[in-house]
């Protein structure tokens, strides 16, 4: 039984909470992504929301400054694979928790920027995978103008019996030695206008006529002819990430480029689901645990009836409230990344249980957060309203919590059982 402190001693937990010890390579990873979320991606981040959306991506823009930095510390796909599974969940959930704790918008920047790397070379696909090297920046492209979030219900599975998703808005010709692209993808591809390369998923005709079920994931190179891009879009949160159409004319390409044919559609859409999910799971604790800190120090540099506010006791039940939500996000994320990372079969249902629990604990924390500075908290002066915006996005993307909550309670069904 360890010692216990001292009642009257305020007890600090280390950098990432109530977390055993990391090992030297999770402290390196720890220490060395807080510098570069603190001194690089806060500031940024900042500029960047106060910019227009095509300010943002320009030549010369403060992200492409932040997007190098990130680079260059070379966290890349071949580097994490390397890793045994368990050290590459922890390194993982280390990594995206401070990014998201730096900025959430760029933390999802290079979240999807890794993504055509990261699934040619979980799908061991050399070809692919020599297209999306660690520098080029990625894309993921599922979802279109007619299909949010059904667009990750590819099997149908949540599908009302009277309902239809309709035609897809983006397909893929499979004919011979090429495929051919047309059609577009919506307004909310992560770095939609400025990616080198995409990952995308799309429905597929090989002869048989459109399937969604039997769709096909291809990459392509963003300067391929045929592929043109809309404006980038104007959000109220996230402003930092980069998202906007993408069109498909007549976009040909030889079939070295299907990462996943008609066949292993489905599981590719849960792979890529549920990694991204995960991550998700991740960044947002960061982001939850940035509006807690914030609000925890400002309680204390805050003073009102003659003392600071943490004194008053609904100040210190809500900051405690903030602390534990935050605590049980991270423990979440954690424990499912390393699941899925270690098991045979990865869970989705259980991805989707950390994202929906950490987007939602960001929002409350980040509201709870802005409550706390009160009038303060609704000026730019002070940083807690742009957190507050940035979570409330992550509540609709990469599947609204609604629709992901029905399609992991689906999910829980036991056949036995009925």
């Amino acid at each position: 039984m360890p010692a216990t402190s001292n009642h009257a001693t305020t007890h600090k937990l280390g950098p990432l909470g109530a977390e055993p010890e990391l090992s030297e390579m999770g402290q390196m990873v720890q220490q060395t992504v807080h510098r570069f979320a603190e001194e690089v991606m806060r500031p940024i981040g900042v500029k960047l929301d106060r910019m227009t959306p095509e300010e943002v991506i320009a030549p010369g823009s403060p992200y492409w400054d932040a997007r190098k930095k990130y680079v260059e510390m070379g966290f890349g796909v071949d580097g994490l694979l390397e890793l045994e599974p368990a050290e590459r969940a922890t390194t993982m959930c280390i990594l995206f928790e401070e990014l998201g704790w730096g900025d959430s918008g760029l933390a999802i920047s290079y979240g999807a920027g890794l993504l055509p790397a990261l699934m040619s070379a979980v799908l061991g696909n050399p070809f692919c995978r020599a297209l999306a090297p660690d520098s080029k920046l990625g894309c993921w492209a599922i979802t279109e103008p007619d299909h949010g979030s059904d667009s990750l219900d590819a099997n149908g599975m949540i599908l009302h019996p009277q309902g239809a998703y309709g035609r897809p808005n983006c397909v893929v010709t499979l004919r011979g030695d090429d495929v051919i692209v047309n059609g577009q993808k919506s307004a909310w591809v992560s770095n939609g206008i400025v990616a080198d390369v995409c990952i995308l998923y799309c429905a597929a005709d090989s002869g048989a006529g459109v399937e969604t079920k039997r769709g096909a994931v291809i990459i392509v190179p963003m300067d391929a002819e045929g592929v043109s891009r809309g404006k980038p879009l104007d959000k109220v949160g996230q402003r930092a990430l980069n998202q906007g159409e993408i069109f498909f004319e007549n976009v040909k390409l030889s079939r070295d480029h299907i990462l996943a044919g008609p066949d292993q559609y489905l599981d590719a859409v849960y792979a890529i689901h549920t990694f991204a999910n995960a991550i998700m799971g991740a960044v947002f604790t960061g982001a939850a645990r940035a509006a807690f800190e914030l609000a925890l120090a400002y309680a204390h540099e805050r003073k009102q009836g003659g003392l600071a506010i943490i004194r008053h006791q609904s100040v210190a039940s809500r900051l405690f409230h903030m602390f534990r939500k935050v605590e049980a996000a991270r423990a979440l994320a954690r424990r499912v990344v390393h699941y899925n990372f270690t098991s045979p079969h990865p869970s989705l249902h259980a991805a989707m249980s950390s994202k929906i629990t950490a987007t939602q604990t960001a929002f409350e924390v980040a509201n709870d957060a802005l409550q706390i500075f009160c009038g303060n908290g609704l000026t730019r002066e002070y940083p807690i309203e742009k957190i507050w915006r940035d979570a409330r996005a992550s509540l609709i993307e990469d599947g609204c919590n609604e629709v992901l909550a029905i399609k992991g309670g689906y999910y829980l069904i036991d056949p036995d059982l009925l």
